[in-house]
């Protein structure tokens, strides 16, 4: 495993020709490109496309959640175009979350991304949960919706930092665990709950997605390779 294996880059950008700069200078320090809904509303399959392309790994990261055969099918779909990961809303259900598995079950392990469940959005804390009129702190949401996730047979899920620990604790060491919110400077924009990447691998992190604290840097290249040496051991 190469030491950027575990890092995801989330290309929250909206030309081609950001991606082709992104992916020639830095896919050699990430695991995963990260392709999320507004890069994927602007450039379609083709993104996915091109990255495949150079032999890269794709993250899916459009939060499908709907009526089970239509999460089903469009996860489907998704498969077909060899993207290596995707999300869907763990909201959405154990009947939903059931159905994807099921049918990425009958793929080729070749052809079978892996699927994990978002459970709370980074951007939402326990006052946002009870306006919502869940009635559950964020933990014990985060909780139920893990284990539901589990139960369907999903891979994983995504899960902010604070609820890594737990997490891990309840699903295991081989359920996948992706964790966003991740800040180098900390500065918390619309982002509620953030850690730095160390923490977030010292609380049993499967993966973290950086984005605009490497996009917006005037140096990515130097700014990732900082990252990985001061990660050391902790990605091995």
């Amino acid at each position: 495993m190469r030491k950027g294996d575990r890092i995801i880059l989330a290309l929250d950008v909206s030309s081609f020709e950001q991606v082709q700069r992104l992916v020639e200078e830095l896919g050699g320090l990430v695991g995963m490109f990260k392709v999320g809904s507004q890069l994927f509303t602007s450039l379609g399959p083709k993104v996915v496309e091109f990255i495949k392309s150079q032999g890269l790994k794709v993250f899916l990261d459009l939060k499908y959640h709907d009526i089970p055969n239509t999460v089903k099918q469009a996860c489907l779909e998704a498969a077909k175009i060899q993207v290596d990961m995707l999300t869907v809303h763990a909201i959405g259900g154990l009947t939903m979350m059931r159905a994807v598995a099921e049918a990425m079950a009958d793929l080729k392990a070749t052809e079978r991304p892996k699927i994990v469940a978002v459970t709370v959005l980074t951007s939402l804390d326990d006052s946002e949960i009870a306006r919502m009129g869940l009635g559950l702190s964020l933990p014990a949401l985060t909780r139920s919706l893990a284990l539901l996730a589990k139960e369907a047979g999903l891979d994983g899920v995504v899960a902010g930092g604070e609820e890594v620990a737990l997490v891990r604790g309840l699903c295991g060491e081989s359920f996948i665990v992706v964790t966003p919110g991740v800040r180098i400077d900390r500065g918390k924009d619309d982002q509620k709950r953030v850690l730095s990447p160390r923490e977030a691998f010292e609380k049993g992190a499967s993966y973290v997605v950086l984005g605009r604290a490497v996009l917006e840097s005037p140096g990515p290249k130097a700014l990732l390779l900082q990252i990985l040496d001061d990660l050391g051991d902790l990605l091995r």
